[in-house]
C-alpha cells in the first residue's frame, strides 16, 4: 500500500513573505510562484518515496470577506489542487488559513501515530505550525516545507536537527520563471560564476 502524500499550501503567508521580504513590494501575477510547478515537485518527491505515488495539494484560502478569487480557484482546481476557501466569525484577529492547516496537520498526525503512514508538505514560513510539525516529525512522518529558507521562521528552521526537509521554492523548487530579486548565502560547493558575469 503507497504513504500518502499531503501538501498543505499557506498561499497568503507565502504570498507576504515573497512581498514584503523578497521584493518590497506587492508582487505581480507574473512573479508569484507557478503553483504547477510546485505540484509537480511534490508528486516527484511522492514518487521518488512510493513509485507512482500522487500529491493531495491543499490549499488554504481566507474567505471571511464572503468572497473568493474565482479565476485564482478555478486555476488552482485546473492544476489538480483542492482549493479550501475558509470562512471565520468575522474577527480580523482571527487566522482562518492557519487553524485550518493546523488542524489538518493535527488530523495528519492522529493517523501516523494510528500506524497509517503520510508525507507531509508544507508551504509557509509560519512559526505557528511549529507544535503540529514536532508532532509529526515526532511519530516519525516525513515532514517537508517549500519556502524562502532564509525567510524560514527560526524554531521551524531549529527542527531541521530533527528530521524537518526545507526545500527553497526558487532554488529546489523551481516555482518562479525568472530569477528572483534576492541576496542568499551560496555554500562554495554550489556556487556557480557562469551565473553572476
Amino acid at each position: 500500500m503507497s504513504t500518502p502524500t499531503y501538501l498543505l499550501v499557506d498561499g497568503e503567508n507565502i504570498d507576504a513573505t515573497l512581498g514584503m521580504s523578497v521584493l518590497g513590494r506587492r508582487p505581480e501575477p507574473e512573479e508569484r510562484p507557478r503553483w504547477d510547478r510546485v505540484l509537480s515537485f511534490c508528486d516527484e518527491l511522492a514518487s521518488a518515496n512510493d513509485e507512482g505515488a500522487e500529491t493531495t495539494a491543499l490549499f488554504f484560502l481566507n474567505a471571511t470577506s464572503g468572497h473568493m478569487p474565482m479565476g485564482f480557484v478555478q486555476a488552482l482546481m485546473a492544476m489538480e489542487y483542492r482549493p479550501l476557501p475558509l470562512a471565520g466569525s468575522g474577527d480580523p484577529e482571527e487566522k482562518v488559513v492557519d487553524i485550518g492547516i493546523q488542524r489538518t496537520l493535527e488530523a495528519l498526525a492522529s493517523r501516523v501515530e494510528s500506524g497509517q503512514g503520510a508525507h507531509i508538505l508544507l508551504g509557509s514560513h509560519d512559526g505557528d505550525y511549529i507544535p503540529q510539525v514536532e508532532r509529526l516529525l515526532d511519530a516519525g512522518a516525513y515532514v517537508g516545507v517549500l519556502c524562502f529558507h532564509a525567510f524560514l521562521h527560526a524554531q521551524l528552521a531549529g527542527l531541521e536537527a530533527h528530521g524537518l526537509v526545507v526545500h527553497d521554492l526558487e532554488e529546489d523548487v523551481n516555482a518562479f520563471t525568472s530569477p528572483l530579486p534576492r541576496v542568499r548565502i551560496i555554500p562554495l560547493d554550489e556556487f556557480d560564476p557562469l551565473k553572476f558575469i
